[in-house]
């Protein structure tokens, strides 16, 4: 299985460019959920040590429906198929130029939630235009174990999320361990209380915000991945439901720039036009390096050729 490995502030992508399981044709949305359904074992021997590593995402390219696009892809991680990843578009679109298939300016990107631009500015830093984001609901108090009640808004930016501001515990590097098992606690909560989308899809990722030490900088936030991984970028999806919830409170403006880090000091530039239905069209920069090319091997011999499940 051909690879090529790029971390995104710090978050690691995986494009897969051969050797993946036949999802057939049909929409995105489709071939994500067969993927889903049908090769869990799959995308959990490519995430998993010992030929993956925590946090790491999954970007499997497939054919677009939509001509215009360059590529197609769905993303996952060790537990789940993911709707949209924002580190992952950056990514992919740094190894897309890596192998020479899209050069600098602006290119379409179809995801099973929709068609998101990637604008290449140079050889490592990209602009996402990820799909309408949205908040669901505002000040939604939960019950969570451990911590009493907590507060947070719904919100969409391609995965569901849970934004807690401000942080029950610091968003400092030195707390990560207990920002996760907090987090963890909250998603339970959450999925508990029946919160997530419309259609029944319960939160997958929850989002601690807090200040940064930098007065020049929006603030410093924690994200927990469906995987209970930490993002160690901001979280491209993430800040796109942020935006969507400052955007409700008329606490920023469209066109309005922000700087967003995370809870390791990567940030993203962030800022949203108004959506068509009544949401935001988010702009996410940031920057990726490619790190490896390599071909994964699976000998039927190997004990972990499945990966190291606990």
């Amino acid at each position: 299985m051909r690879v090529i490995d790029s971390h995104t502030g710090g978050m690691p992508t995986r494009v897969i460019l051969d050797g993946a399981p036949d999802l057939g044709s049909g929409a995105l949305d489709e071939r994500a959920q067969r993927l889903a359904d049908a090769h869990e074992g799959f995308y959990k021997s490519v995430m998993l040590e010992p030929r993956g590593q925590p946090g790491m995402v999954g970007a499997l390219l497939v054919e677009p429906v939509d001509p215009d696009c360059v590529a197609g892809v769905i993303y996952f991680n060790a537990n789940a198929v993911l709707g949209m990843c924002g580190h992952g578009t950056i990514g992919l679109a740094v190894t897309l130029a890596h192998l020479g298939q899209i050069n600098a300016g602006r290119h379409k990107i179809e995801t099973p939630v929709g068609v998101v631009e990637v604008d290449l500015l140079d050889d490592s830093t990209v602009t996402v235009t990820n799909v309408e984001s949205r908040r669901i609901r505002k000040d939604v108090s939960i019950e969570v174990e451990g911590l009493g009640m907590v507060t947070g808004d719904v919100g969409f930016g391609g995965n569901w999320f849970f934004i807690v501001d401000p942080s029950p515990v610091p968003v400092v590097p030195s707390n990560i361990r207990n920002l996760t098992d907090a987090a963890i606690a909250v998603r339970k909560a959450a999925i508990k209380a029946g919160l997530g989308s419309e259609n029944g899809k319960p939160i997958d990722h929850v989002v601690f915000q807090g200040p940064s030490d930098d007065l020049a900088i929006h603030g410093r936030n924690f994200v927990l991945c469906p995987d209970d991984t930490y993002d160690r970028s901001p979280c491209g999806t993430g800040s796109s439901a942020r935006l969507a919830c400052l955007a409700a409170n008329g606490c920023l403006g469209a066109g309005e720039g922000i700087i967003q880090e995370s809870v390791i000091g990567s940030p993203y530039r962030l800022s949203f036009q108004h959506g068509p239905n009544g949401g935001v069209i988010p702009t996410i920069t940031g920057q990726a390096f490619v790190m490896a090319e390599s071909n994964l091997l699976f000998s039927a011999s190997d004990p972990f050729r499945g990966g190291i499940v606990l």
